[in-house]
C-alpha cells in the first residue's frame, strides 16, 4: 500500500472535520448579513433603489464568489504543491472540477445583480437588459467585471481538465490572473491611492483565498490523509504563513486608505473592520500554535487537537470572509474619490506630481506599492533562511554569494520602491536609468549569488508523489522550453529584442498608463536579464554555455545594440508615447523630447558601464579556466611522464626528418 493511501482513520475525530468546511458557507453568510445591517450598507435609497433583492442579494453573490475562489484556489495550490499521490488527492480534484464552474456561473448571476445596484435599477425593468450590455461594453466597471467573468470560464474550463500536477499549475495561474480585473476595478482602486489599493485588494483577496481554501481541502480530506497527514499539514503550514503574512500586509494598507485614522474606528464600518481583525488575529494564533505544537504531537501519533482547530479555523475563516464582503460594499469613513481639481499630471499618471528632482529628493523619495515591497522582502527572508538552513545542519555557503544576493535586492528595492519608482514614472530618462538597472546591474548580483545551486542544497526532495519547490525548480531547469530560453544565444536576442520592442511599440505606453502593465514590464525586464547574464558568467545548473570568445562576441553585440539604440533615441524628433509624457504637464517644467534624448544618452553611454563589469568577469572566469586548465595537464604530465608532449616532439622530428630527405 503507497505511503499516501489512508491507513486508517486519524486519531481524534478527523472523521467528523468535514462537515466544518461545508459550515462555513453559512457562517459566511451570516456575517455578512450582520456585517450589512451593522454598516446599513443595504438600506433602501432614496433615489435609484434598486429593491431587496439586488440590495441583500449582490453582497451575499459576492461572499459565494469568495468561497468558490477559495475552494478553486486553495484546491490547485494543494493539488500543485502539497499533496502526495493518493485519495486525498482524487477528492482534491473533484472539488475544483465544482469550485470552478461555480464560480464562473456566480460571475455571471454578479455582472447582473452589479449592474443593478450601480443603475439603481430593479432586474427586469423595461430596457434593462439593454442597458446592460451598454453598462458591460462600455463602462470602465462594467469592462472589468465582464473581463473577470470571461476569466472566471476559462478557469473553470481549466480545472475541469485538471489531471496532474502541471495542469493544476497551468490552472492556478489562469485562477491568480482572474482576479486582477476585480482588484483593478475594486473599492479602494479607484480612489487616488490607486495602485497602493489595487495591490491591497489583489493582495487581500488572494491570501485569503488561497488560506481559505486550504483549510478546506484539509478538512474535506482528512479522512484520507492517513499516515501523511502531518506532512501534509506541515507543508500546508509553510503556504498558511506566507498567506497570513500577505493578508496582514495588504488589509492593513487596504484599512488605513478606508479608514485614515484611528478615530474612525468608531463607527460602524469600524465596528465590523474590528471584528474582522480580531477574527484574523485568532486565526493567526491558531497557525502559530500548529507550527509550534500540534504538528509535532500529530507525528507522535496524537491529532485530536490539530483537527478540532482546523475546524474551528475553518469556521472562523468564513466569518472573516462574511465581514470583508460586507465591507468591501460599504461606504468607508474616508471619501475614495479624489477632492478638487486635479492636476494634468493627475489626471494622466494618476498620480500626483512628485516633487522637484533634488539630490535630496532623489535619495530620499519612496513610492509604497505592495506588490514589490512584499517581493523584494520574500527574497531576502527566502535566500537568508535557506542560508541558515545549510548552516545549522553543519553545511556552509560562501559569505560573498549571500552579500551579492542582498546587496542585489537592496538595489532592486531603490529600484521599485525608491527614486526610479517615483520619477521613473513621469521621465522617460529615470525611466531608462531604471531599464538599465533591471536588465544588467540587478541580474549581475543576483547571478553571481547562485539562487538555484542554494535552493537545491537547502529543499528537502519529497518521494511521496508530491511537487514540492525544489521538484518544481528542477522541473523547469531541465524542461526543454526552459533549456532553450535560457540558451546564451537565445537570451541574448530576447534581450536586445525586448528593448527595441518595447520603446517602440504600443508597450511602453500600456506600461506607463496601468500598473499591471507596469509589474508585467519590471519581471520580463528582470528576467530577461537574469537569462542573459547567467549564461555568460553564471554559477548555477543552467544550459550548455559557449567557449569564452563566443560569450564575449555576444556581450559585445548587446553593447553595439545599446549603443544604436541609444542613438536612434538621441536623434529622434518624434515623442515616445507622446499622449502620455507630452500631456504631464510636470509643475517643474519637463521638455519631454529632451528628456528622451537623455534616455537615449544613458542608454547608449551610462548602460555600457554595466557591460564593461561583465566583460572583466569573463575574463576573470576565462583566465582561471585556463589555470585550471594548465594544472591539470600538469597533474596528468607528473602521472603518465608527459606522453602528450613527447609525442608531439615526435611529431616535429619526423616532420624534419622528411624535410632533409
Amino acid at each position: 500500500m503507497s505511503s499516501a493511501e489512508p491507513v486508517g482513520a486519524p486519531a481524534g475525530g478527523a472523521t467528523t472535520v468535514w462537515p466544518w468546511a461545508v459550515a462555513a458557507v453559512p457562517a459566511a453568510l451570516l456575517a455578512t448579513l450582520v456585517g450589512l445591517a451593522l454598516t446599513g450598507a443595504s438600506a433602501p435609497t432614496l433615489v435609484g433603489d434598486p429593491g431587496a433583492l439586488v440590495r441583500w442579494g449582490e453582497p451575499l453573490v459576492g461572499v459565494l464568489i469568495q468561497l468558490a475562489q477559495a475552494a478553486t484556489l486553495g484546491g490547485l495550490v494543494m493539488l500543485a504543491f502539497v499533496l502526495p499521490d493518493g485519495a486525498a488527492r482524487r477528492t482534491t480534484t473533484g472539488l475544483v472540477a465544482v469550485a470552478g464552474p461555480v464560480w464562473a456561473l456566480l460571475s455571471v448571476l454578479d455582472l447582473v445583480l452589479g449592474y443593478a445596484l450601480v443603475a439603481g435599477r430593479p432586474i427586469g425593468g423595461a430596457g434593462f437588459g439593454n442597458e446592460l450590455g451598454y453598462y458591460l461594453g462600455e463602462i470602465s466597471s462594467g469592462r472589468a467585471q465582464l473581463v473577470s467573468a470571461v476569466l472566471a470560464a476559462l478557469v473553470a474550463l481549466a480545472c475541469v481538465a485538471v489531471a496532474g500536477h502541471r495542469s493544476a499549475l497551468a490552472a492556478l495561474v489562469l485562477g491568480v490572473a482572474a482576479l486582477v480585473p476585480d482588484a483593478a476595478g475594486g473599492h479602494a482602486a479607484g480612489s487616488s491611492n490607486h495602485e497602493l489599493g489595487m495591490n491591497g485588494v489583489f493582495g487581500h483577496v488572494l491570501g485569503s483565498a488561497v488560506w481559505t481554501g486550504g483549510l478546506a481541502v484539509l478538512a474535506l480530506t482528512a479522512r484520507r490523509l492517513g499516515a501523511t497527514a502531518a506532512d501534509v499539514a506541515q507543508r500546508f503550514s509553510a503556504v498558511a504563513v506566507w498567506c497570513f503574512a500577505l493578508v496582514v500586509v495588504s488589509g492593513t494598507a487596504s484599512a488605513w486608505i478606508r479608514v485614515g485614522s484611528p478615530v474612525a474606528l468608531g463607527t460602524r464600518y469600524g465596528w465590523v473592520l474590528l471584528g474582522k481583525i480580531a477574527l484574523l488575529a485568532t486565526l493567526g494564533a491558531a497557525g502559530w500554535w500548529h507550527r509550534t505544537r500540534t504538528i509535532a504531537a500529530m507525528r507522535r501519533g496524537r491529532d485530536g487537537l490539530f483537527w478540532r482547530l482546523i475546524a474551528v479555523e475553518v469556521a472562523l475563516v468564513g466569518l472573516a470572509s462574511g465581514l470583508g464582503v460586507a465591507l468591501a460594499g460599504s461606504a468607508p469613513p474616508v471619501l475614495q474619490e479624489p477632492v478638487g481639481r486635479l492636476t494634468p499630471t493627475e489626471l494622466v499618471s494618476d498620480r500626483p506630481p512628485p516633487p522637484t528632482p533634488t539630490p535630496e529628493a532623489i535619495l530620499t523619495a519612496f513610492y509604497p506599492d505592495l506588490f514589490f515591497g512584499f517581493v523584494v522582502v520574500a527574497m531576502l527572508v527566502v535566500y537568508l533562511g535557506w542560508v541558515l538552513r545549510l548552516r545549522r545542519r553543519g553545511d556552509r555557503w560562501p559569505l560573498g554569494r549571500t552579500l551579492s544576493w542582498v546587496a542585489g535586492t537592496l538595489v532592486l528595492g531603490y529600484l521599485v520602491l525608491g527614486a526610479p519608482a517615483v520619477y521613473g514614472h513621469v521621465m522617460l530618462s529615470v525611466h531608462m536609468a531604471a531599464h538599465m538597472a533591471y536588465v544588467m546591474v540587478v541580474p549581475i548580483l543576483l547571478v553571481l549569488a547562485a539562487p538555484v545551486t542554494l535552493a537545491l542544497r537547502a529543499l528537502p526532495a519529497r518521494t511521496d508523489g508530491s511537487h514540492g519547490p525544489r521538484e518544481w525548480l528542477l522541473g523547469i531547469v531541465h524542461s526543454r522550453w526552459g533549456r532553450f530560453v535560457a540558451t546564451p544565444v537565445v537570451a541574448a536576442v530576447v534581450f536586445i529584442a525586448t528593448m527595441v520592442g518595447f520603446y517602440l511599440s504600443p508597450l511602453l505606453l500600456l506600461a506607463a498608463t496601468t500598473h499591471i502593465g507596469h509589474i508585467l514590464m519590471v519581471v520580463h525586464f528582470l528576467l530577461s536579464g537574469y537569462l542573459f547574464i547567467n549564461g555568460l558568467i553564471g554559477i548555477d545548473p543552467g544550459p550548455q554555455r559557449p567557449g569564452y570568445p563566443m560569450r564575449l562576441l555576444l556581450l559585445f553585440a548587446t553593447m553595439a545594440a545599446h549603443a544604436f539604440f541609444g542613438l536612434a533615441l538621441m536623434t529622434m524628433t518624434e515623442l515616445l508615447a507622446a499622449d502620455y509624457y507630452g500631456a504631464l504637464g510636470l509643475p517643474w517644467g519637463v521638455d519631454a523630447l529632451a528628456d528622451q534624448h537623455a534616455a537615449g544618452e544613458i542608454a547608449w553611454g551610462i548602460g555600457e558601464i554595466p557591460a564593461v563589469g561583465v566583460a572583466v568577469l569573463l575574463a576573470l572566469a576565462w583566465a582561471r579556466d585556463d589555470a585550471r586548465l594548465a594544472r591539470r595537464k600538469d597533474r596528468a604530465a607528473d602521472r603518465d611522464g608527459d606522453v602528450e608532449l613527447e609525442e608531439y616532439n615526435r611529431m616535429l622530428a619526423d616532420l624534419a626528418e622528411r624535410e632533409r630527405s
